[in-house]
């Protein structure tokens, strides 16, 4: 319903506009009275970058995020990240990862980045306080903010917008009646736009994901996905049809496919009769983070990485890197 909303395909969006109208004046104002220095944004003794987007859902904004941290660090810095943790509740804020910490804790974003590239994470409301966190626990160069675009109190050097190539904009109006955030308008000031999928613009970076083997969330086996036989697909992210067209366009036709809200927390009462024992249980890596724990033998995930054109990636990664030279 939402999607045939936010696209535009059904008209109820109209009822919505007055809540809309709303939510654009109540974040208008936000933002423009820290540009007008009402309110002030605290800065980090170190570079921060913003991975965000303009609209709710998946637009592959993870992905991003770790390519860039891998991509640093190959390059000799060691950047930190930082998050809101949405979908976890810590004890207490700030929280620094660790390998103890938990999904109901962090997070699966966070523990997916963490895991992945094995960089300082630090998850709290208030990214300045993650920001302390990482700077106190140790040294780090420049600092990854996941999502946060809209985050204004904390002030930014560099700001990247990743798109869904596919959706784009939708019907281009505020949530509730449409799926932005902010305007299409605010790509005017940001440093960098990044594409996922469909046709990027001449001023836009364009990305894919491209998909690994499927890993055994018990064993770690790698497998090609089109080898697992019968596949059930289940993914639980902001946009579960795209993790289902790639399964497709490896070969592999799911003979079911389940979606769950993004950053929903799973039980294994949850997902164990969604496949038989002869039936590969086929996952994304996200969600994977979160039924490791109590996973069966024949639970797979798909992980997935970023690519960008070498050109357009060594251009955006010196820009970065050269903020931290400053």
């Amino acid at each position: 319903m939402i999607e045939r909303l936010w696209s535009g395909r059904s008209g109820l969006w109209r009822l919505l506009l007055p809540f809309s109208w709303l939510y654009g004046l109540i974040t208008s104002l936000i933002r423009f009275s820290y540009r007008q220095g009402w309110r002030k944004a605290w800065r980090a003794p170190v570079p921060v970058v913003v991975v965000g987007n303009l609209t709710a859902g998946g637009n592959g904004k993870t992905p991003v995020v770790i390519w860039l941290v891998q991509a640093l660090q190959q390059r000799g810095l060691r950047p930190g990240v930082v998050s809101r943790g949405y979908g976890g509740k810590a004890e207490a804020y700030p929280l620094v990862l660790d390998g103890n910490t938990t999904t109901s804790e962090a997070g699966d974003e966070p523990i997916l980045i963490y895991r992945r590239t094995g960089a300082a994470v630090a998850v709290s409301p208030r990214r300045k306080d993650a920001v302390q966190a990482l700077l106190a626990q140790g040294e780090v160069d420049i600092i990854i903010t996941d999502d946060g675009l809209q985050h204004y109190a904390l002030a930014r050097d560099f700001e990247i917008v990743v798109i869904d190539g596919q959706r784009r904009f939708g019907n281009g109006w505020w949530l509730p009646a449409g799926p932005m955030r902010e305007r299409a308008s605010r790509l005017q000031t940001v440093d960098a736009v990044i594409t996922n999928g469909g046709a990027a613009l001449a001023d836009e970076t364009a990305m894919r994901l491209t998909p690994g083997l499927a890993v055994n969330l018990q064993t770690g086996e790698t497998r090609p996905a089109a080898s697992l036989g019968d596949v059930v697909a289940m993914a639980g992210i902001g946009h579960p049809p795209r993790f289902f067209a790639t399964l497709r366009q490896l070969g592999v036709i799911p003979i079911k496919e389940v979606s769950f809200a993004d950053h929903q927390a799973y039980s294994e009462a949850q997902l164990a009769p969604l496949a038989t024992a002869h039936q590969a249980l086929l996952m994304t890596e996200k969600d994977a983070v979160k039924a490791s724990r109590f996973a069966a033998a024949n639970w797979w995930y798909l992980p997935v990485d970023a690519a960008l054109p070498t050109d357009r990636a060594d251009a955006l990664l010196n820009r970065i890197i050269a903020l931290t030279q400053k």
